[in-house]
């Protein structure tokens, strides 16, 4: 089987990255409309530098790693090579805001679609990725797509409606997360810790902290409580974090970044 992906930045090359781990690099196409970072991206995980034709022709997995505004741009010139297959494709798209309908409306026939959102950990085999099926899928091309995704995490089928509130929490939280990591640091710099210990520090609680939820099952409330001894430091800067509206700041941030994406999706409809 070979998987070719279309558009190798910052998505696009952490998948590919992840797929070449689960399958042979030198079955993976590689195209970006730079070709100097898929050549670069082709020589560090084994795989082929291509382009967007040969990989619509020849490949069985056609990863759409494009920006949403791009898209439809970049499906027109390949309507008629997908048009003229004679052997099962499916099209993966990790385009936010443009649903199953939209990618078959712009590929110009109604193809098996996997309409995935990712993040951008999916690159190190931490990542979680949710996907939804077009009724065209069959189950060996799912179960095809779930072999590539599983080296990149956690994989989590949900209903096409709830994948931009997913998306806005599990892909847009890594960055939200990034700011986290970076005040925590700036304040372990400013108690006089080395930038390096502070950052690695803040990046390794973050990473036991999840891993613990995820294992455990507790609520992260319990797990907080645990933490807190009586009238000590780690109350007290949950007292801080608490004045500070921390919580609702974090509330604010993922409907702000689902609102912004369901104003993308209006965008393409005009």
């Amino acid at each position: 089987m070979l998987y070719g992906f279309i558009g190798t930045g910052n998505m696009g090359g952490a998948l590919a990255q992840s797929c070449a781990k689960a399958v042979e690099p030198g079955n993976i196409f590689l195209s970006n409309r730079n070709p100097e970072k898929a050549q670069a991206l082709a020589k560090k995980i084994g795989a082929r530098v291509s382009d967007n034709e040969t990989i619509a022709t020849r490949c069985e997995m056609i990863f759409l790693g494009v920006k949403p505004q791009m898209m439809e741009q970049m499906l027109l010139p390949l309507r008629s090579v997908l048009a003229g297959r004679k052997t099962p494709f499916v099209l993966i798209s990790m385009a936010a805001g443009l649903t199953v309908t939209a990618i078959q409306s712009m590929a110009g026939g109604k193809y098996p679609v996997i309409r995935i959102m990712p993040n951008i950990a999916c690159a190190v085999g931490e990542g979680i990725t949710l996907y939804t099926c077009s009724g065209e899928v069959q189950e060996a091309q799912r179960q095809a797509v779930l072999q590539v995704l599983s080296a990149s995490g956690l994989v989590e089928e949900m209903d096409e409606t709830l994948l931009d509130a997913g998306s806005a929490v599990a892909g847009c939280g890594g960055a939200f997360a990034c700011l986290f990591l970076e005040g925590l640091a700036d304040g372990g710099v400013l108690c006089g810790l080395p930038r390096d210990k502070a950052r690695r520090m803040a990046a390794q609680m973050l990473l036991g902290s999840a891993k613990l939820a995820l294992e455990s099952g507790d609520h992260t409330g319990q797990m907080k409580d645990a933490i807190c001894s009586p009238g000590g430091t780690t109350i007290a800067g949950i007292r801080k974090l608490e004045s500070m509206a921390f919580r609702s700041a974090a509330m604010e941030a993922v409907i702000a970044a689902y609102d912004r994406t369901e104003e993308l999706k209006k965008q393409e409809t005009l």
